[in-house]
């Protein structure tokens, strides 16, 4: 919070023309092991108008947090003679594995829809890059699907009001990781908007590792993926075998 200050003060000094955010997180390194509930972050900052004096009702914050990307295959089920089976599919070069967006206020509010996919402010201008030519319609169908999916798995979400504004300088969001979060870089990426323009942008980042003896078998895979399959296709020959013995004395 001192640095945070120190910077608004030398800020306020220099008279720069466009407004600066000075963004903060609570944690910068997530720590996953055995038994990991989630985690809540708190991201933070503040705002100084061009004249460096405080700012906050004449601005919109929105902060998006975006996991690592990934490409994911979505598959359609349609029911045939009363059996599910897979119908058409779709590929995402790089679908986020996690997207979170806390605003001051709704988006539609603050910025027009092209404004809003330029720097994808929420779940509908959320931009998953397909792979191959679709139809528009089937495009537009399996990217709701993704989103929906994604959004019950509680990977993906909105708050229209998830940021507050305190003294006209300082805001403020919550956004929780759940325990099914991804390894990887997590970027947070916060706006300034007024009159539906973005004024000011800032990034900062965070590290969600494993720990302890998950994070020992992730490195082990990482680096001797040959051997890690061949230790992974031992441990399951030798469990059946033990399990055939058990139910064999049975």
């Amino acid at each position: 919070m001192k640095r945070l200050f120190a910077l608004l003060a030398l800020l306020a000094l220099t008279g720069a023309r466009d407004p600066i955010l000075v963004p903060e997180i609570s944690q910068h390194k997530v720590e996953v092991q055995q038994g990991f509930r989630g985690a809540d972050l708190l991201l933070f900052g503040a705002i100084l108008t061009p004249e460096g004096t405080r700012a906050g009702q004449d601005y919109d914050i929105v902060v998006v947090l975006k996991g690592p990307t990934r490409s994911i295959v979505l598959r359609e089920k349609q029911r045939i003679a009363g059996i599910w089976v897979n119908a058409d599919n779709t590929e995402f070069r790089s679908a986020p594995t996690f997207f979170a967006v806390a605003s001051s206020r709704p988006i539609r509010q603050i910025v027009d829809d092209k404004t809003a996919a330029i720097y994808e402010l929420g779940l509908p201008w959320l931009q998953l890059s397909p792979i191959g030519s679709f139809d528009p319609t089937d495009q537009a169908r399996f990217s709701a699907g993704l989103v929906d999916l994604m959004r019950r798995g509680g990977l993906y979400f909105e708050n229209n009001h998830g940021v507050t504004v305190n003294e006209q300088v300082l805001y403020q969001a919550r956004i929780a990781l759940p325990s099914n979060v991804q390894t990887g870089t997590y970027t947070a990426e916060t706006f300034a908007i007024t009159k539906g323009r973005v004024v000011a942008s800032a990034i900062s980042r965070v590290e969600v590792q494993k720990q302890g003896f998950d994070r020992l078998i992730e490195l082990f895979a990482q680096n001797n993926g040959f051997l890690y399959g061949l230790v992974a296709v031992a441990i399951s020959v030798a469990m059946g075998f033990l399990a055939g013995r058990l139910f064999a004395l049975v």
